[in-house]
């Protein structure tokens, strides 16, 4: 039996309060960028616990997501996908992922939206750029072996910034009518050069154990 007083479930908070997290968020994003902007700092400014805001959007990448209006937040998607499979695999279940988020009718304006209004807004166009190379470009880079790693998934990025755009500004044809399957088999080989790099031609060796001579 619980004592006189004692709360369960819901962590101590109001509508209210959430929202003067998310408009001091929004804010010091804009003005500090997002490597500046700790969870602490906007904690203090909101005059909230700290753990009121974990609780509320669960990370950074969380609170970023929520203050700029996001059904889905890209960074949170690809850490899920990173953690799911080798990095073989990674090329076709990114592009899966995105599709299946930018196409879905709820999640898919607000990301849009953002879009457009980062190419017309200075600002958040800067703080756009900072968030996806923190979260999406290091993190991809930090699953690709060798020194050229941050290369890699830059390219790596660019090729999906680029099926963003012409699928859901330009609405180019016929990419925007093309299937997730067909976007899939178009791009995956693409996507997977600049991740991984060529695929390395096998050998044949005779039986007893010498090369076949390459043509």
């Amino acid at each position: 039996m619980n004592k006189p007083g004692s709360q369960r479930g819901r962590r101590p908070g109001s509508p209210d309060t959430r929202a003067a997290i998310l408009d001091v968020a929004r804010r010091r994003f804009l003005e500090d960028g997002y490597h500046a902007v700790t969870l602490r700092s906007v904690a203090a400014e909101a005059g909230c616990d700290l753990a009121l805001i974990s609780y509320y959007f669960g990370s950074k990448k969380g609170l970023f997501g929520a203050a700029l209006a996001l059904g889905a937040n890209p960074a949170e998607l690809l850490a899920r996908v990173v953690e799911q499979g080798d990095l073989a695999t990674v090329p076709e279940r990114v592009v899966r992922q995105v599709l299946a988020v930018w196409d879905d009718p709820v999640t898919g304006p607000p990301l849009i939206a953002m879009l457009k209004s980062a190419v017309d807004d200075e600002a958040l166009g800067a703080l756009v750029k900072e968030a996806v190379e923190r979260e999406i470009v290091d993190r991809i880079a930090g699953l690709v072996p060798g020194r050229d790693a941050g290369h890699r998934a830059a390219a790596f990025t660019a090729v999906v910034a680029g099926l963003i755009t012409t699928r859901y500004l330009l609405r180019l044809e016929p990419v925007v009518s093309m299937s997730s399957d067909d976007v899939v088999r178009s791009l995956g080989p693409q996507l997977r050069l600049a991740l991984i790099g060529p695929a390395r031609p096998v050998r044949r060796v005779r039986p007893e154990g010498r090369p076949v001579p390459r043509p």
